[in-house]
């Protein structure tokens, strides 16, 4: 009889527990769709009073508590929600894009002038350890410049390092975005993109020219420091350390080479090691420009096919191309240049290059003023059509320097032209162009 009575009473403690969950589990559902409602629609102090319930009994529930939860603590300017949110969301989902986190969380406080660029600086380097490019585009150069002025003299091979983790990173978003903007494009162009579609479009733009522009910071900040004086004993000292390491060996190769590095006798000597360990398309490439140095032309012309055959990646190849366009000149580097944008038709850097040829021609592809000034007009197309089909070109600082090189309303009325009329551009270049 007692082993029946027991038997009993854990059968209905078993069903009062489970009630017990069923029926939190069913108001914290009711309490998520009605915070949901209030933060989408921008209802946020009523939002509020949900969200405190939630993360005080539901803090596991979805991860949208806390993206949501960031959103009202921010309208709603309160800053200790704002830190209790993202505390509890790197407790509750330590595995939801993490990096996104500290970053958008480093922003709120900068944003609000809850605290100073050092103080979010150990915030911005949590997100950078766990993921560069779910960083938010901002916080890329503000972490990259700070580490820059810590440590440009004392440990400047910490500088290279992590200026080639982040633009390892903003190259793969770039590319990203250039494959999402890529279809929508020819949507736009065709008039069939609808308006799902025109946003999505939008974003990226904004995106991807966002991003453009840090690159080009990072540039800038870089080729202060990175020079082939500081360079080469760098990585002369660390070679034997790493003479195997693909990645060391990459990144060193790839910064000596667009220093303009590669006469010194390491540069020869990092990119035989680079063949040697990784046997990969980008080390042969490489190495068919060593080979091209010494003379060897004919070896360097099938390095060169054996790099080009072992890619398969469309955007790789295109690098490759334009790679090759870059050590040629004129018309050669020109038609290298279009080779490039058949496998990437989007790769806003080969029409950037196109045009820097044709602007070095300026004087020599004229015979007077305004043929001359035409030169920087057909440069100038060139540019804008980086813009569009790439906006993460950095084809902006371009497009303002050829502009203001293009003939004057006063200089084409005094060569009797009209504008609007077509011009051809003499020389190599060969392209007719509108005056403008």
């Amino acid at each position: 009889m007692k082993k029946i009575t027991y038997l009993l009473a854990g059968l209905f403690l078993f069903v009062a527990v489970n009630g017990v969950k069923a029926q939190a589990s069913q108001e914290c559902n009711i309490k998520y769709n009605l915070f949901k409602g209030d933060a989408t629609s921008g209802k946020y102090d009523a939002a509020k009073q949900n969200l405190d319930y939630l993360l005080t009994n539901c803090p596991k529930l979805s991860v949208n508590i806390y993206k949501y939860g960031a959103k009202v603590a921010d309208k709603t300017k309160d800053p200790v929600l704002a830190k209790k949110i993202y505390e509890a969301r790197l407790v509750n989902f330590p595995d939801k894009k993490a990096a996104k986190a500290h970053s958008d969380y480093a922003t709120y406080l900068l944003k609000n002038k809850l605290a100073t660029e050092a103080e979010v600086f150990p915030i911005l380097e949590k997100a950078y350890d766990i993921s560069p490019k779910d960083m938010g585009v901002k916080n890329i150069f503000r972490y990259f410049k700070s580490v820059t002025e810590a440590n440009k003299d004392s440990n400047p091979q910490k500088v290279f390092d992590t200026y080639d983790d982040v633009m390892e990173s903003v190259g793969e978003k770039l590319d990203d975005y250039s494959k999402k903007i890529s279809p929508l494009k020819v949507k736009e162009e065709a008039g069939t993109l609808d308006a799902k579609e025109a946003k999505r479009l939008k974003g990226y733009t904004i995106n991807s020219t966002a991003l453009g522009q840090v690159e080009g910071g990072l540039d800038a900040i870089i080729s202060k420091i990175a020079t082939c004086e500081r360079l080469i004993p760098i990585y002369a000292r660390d070679f034997e350390a790493n003479k195997t390491d693909g990645v060391w060996l990459k990144r060193a190769v790839s910064r000596m080479y667009n220093k303009g590095c590669q006469t010194d006798p390491l540069f020869e000597k990092l990119a035989n090691a680079y063949a040697e360990t990784t046997q990969s398309s980008d080390a042969y490439n490489f190495l068919a420009g060593v080979l091209a140095k010494n003379g060897d032309n004919s070896g360097a012309a099938q390095m060169k096919k054996k790099a080009f055959d072992l890619e398969t990646d469309p955007l790789k190849k295109a690098k490759y191309k334009l790679r090759e366009a870059q050590s040629a000149s004129g018309s050669r580097a020109r038609a290298l240049a279009y080779e490039a944008l058949k496998y990437n038709p989007n790769m806003g850097k080969a029409y950037l290059f196109i045009a820097s040829l044709y602007q070095k021609s300026a004087n020599s592809c004229g015979s007077d003023e305004f043929e001359k000034r035409m030169v920087y007009v057909a440069a100038l197309n060139k540019a804008l059509k980086a813009q569009r089909v790439d906006p993460g070109s950095g084809a902006g600082r371009y497009i303002s320097s050829y502009r203001k090189n293009v003939p004057s309303k006063k200089l084409i009325f005094q060569k009797g032209k009209a504008s609007g009329g077509s011009h051809r551009v003499g020389c190599w270049i060969g392209e007719t162009v509108r005056i403008p």
